[in-house]
């Protein structure tokens, strides 16, 4: 299937919300980027989904996440840890996080690269 050159952050089993559930009325496809929503906040991280071409309202679906700021992340996403899909305030989706893959790694180059730009 579809493949980016993102880095694999996590692994996540996500579920779309059927459209008569209130979910999205077309599917989505690697690239899609919904804000991933826990504790209160929402972040950026574009989805890859490996296994399928498009995932369709209602699906059960397989993806790696990669977080815009994954410094952000580091110590708080945990194995286990349930979050939502929002497109704005509407909830879209739901999943659980399956492994912490590369978050870390993405973190530390996120941090170095704010070291090189001057950014706070």
């Amino acid at each position: 299937m579809a493949s980016t050159n993102r880095p694999r952050d996590i692994e996540v089993e996500l579920t779309l919300l059927p459209t008569e559930h209130g979910g999205r009325h077309q599917p989505v496809f690697t690239g899609y980027r919904p804000q991933f929503y826990y504790s209160g906040h929402d972040w950026d991280a574009p989805h890859e989904y490996p296994d399928v071409a498009q995932v369709n309202p209602g699906d059960t679906v397989r993806a790696f996440l990669a977080f815009l700021s994954p410094q952000e992340h580091v110590g708080h996403v945990k194995p286990g840890m349930a979050f939502l899909l929002r497109e704005g305030q509407r909830v879209v989706g739901y999943g659980s996080v399956l492994r912490i893959i590369d978050l870390e790694r993405s973190a530390e180059t996120a941090r170095a690269r704010e070291g090189r730009t001057g950014a706070v």
